[in-house]
């Protein structure tokens, strides 16, 4: 078994990584931003896969990912976990429903909700105690879920038509342009930017680069927002035009 997962500020890591202890210590996770992640899924034939949920979609990264690899999918049983700072309706669903086109059986799913990562942005913060607690009652989930999954009744938050119907009408007919394909709105301030060059090795996309002493983006933004929560001088925004928090996992713990 292998434990697959893509994560900007780290929730999805971290949730991954807690699921795996309490299901099979033996297993690993692997990001798909690895070279060994293909490999690693064809020598596997249980995955456990966790991502964080855009707008109730997945992100363009993941997307991508799984239709570059369709092959891979024939015959694997996956577990579906997704991360989300409120609710998605169908989070687990929408990668489910694709996994199942290029021939994967999914199992389960299951639902966490963790620390709002949209760094630029004041809807759904918490406070530091809020969210060690939310973290908290996740860990609980996440053990109730992986005893579930080794009974075999694994819970399936996120499958099926009601799910569907939620995640459809709660935000991604609204906002589905959004996750459709990847943005060209990162915004750089170069006032403020020192030219560090941390978010360029930070950047799953490599979308940014230094230009002139100061970071600069292109058009390929997947809204991870790992650069933002990274920023030393707090010069990226994305959906808002400042920074209010930088959220990363470690933050929390």
């Amino acid at each position: 078994m292998i434990g697959i997962y893509f994560s900007g500020t780290g929730n999805s890591r971290y949730c991954i990584e807690k699921f795996l202890l309490e299901y099979d210590r033996q297993a690993k996770a692997c990001s798909i931003e690895e070279e060994t992640a293909a490999q690693e899924i064809e020598c596997h034939e249980e995955i456990i896969f966790c991502y964080p949920v855009q707008f109730s979609n997945m992100p363009k990264i993941v997307k991508d990912f799984i239709n570059r690899h369709y092959t891979l999918w024939q015959g694997k049983r996956v577990f579906v976990i997704a991360t989300m700072g409120l609710f998605s309706g169908d989070g687990a669903g929408i990668l489910a429903r694709l996994l199942q086109k290029y021939g994967a059986e999914v199992i389960g799913g299951l639902h966490l909700k963790m620390p709002d990562s949209i760094c630029d942005e004041k809807a759904l913060k918490r406070s530091l105690e809020e969210n060690r607690k939310l973290i908290a009652r996740t860990e609980v989930k996440i053990k109730e879920a992986a005893e579930n999954l080794q009974e075999n009744r694994p819970q399936r938050e996120g499958l099926g038509f009601q799910y569907h119907l939620a995640g459809l009408f709660g935000q991604r007919l609204y906002f589905y342009h959004k996750t459709k394909d990847y943005t060209d709105r990162l915004k750089i301030d170069v006032k403020k930017c020192i030219g560090c060059g941390k978010c360029v090795k930070l950047c799953p996309m490599k979308n940014l680069f230094l230009r002139d002493g100061t970071a600069a983006a292109g058009g390929r933004c997947t809204m991870c927002y790992r650069c933002i929560c990274q920023c030393p001088a707090q010069a990226i925004t994305l959906l808002g035009k400042q920074v209010v928090e930088q959220c990363y996992i470690e933050k929390y713990l």
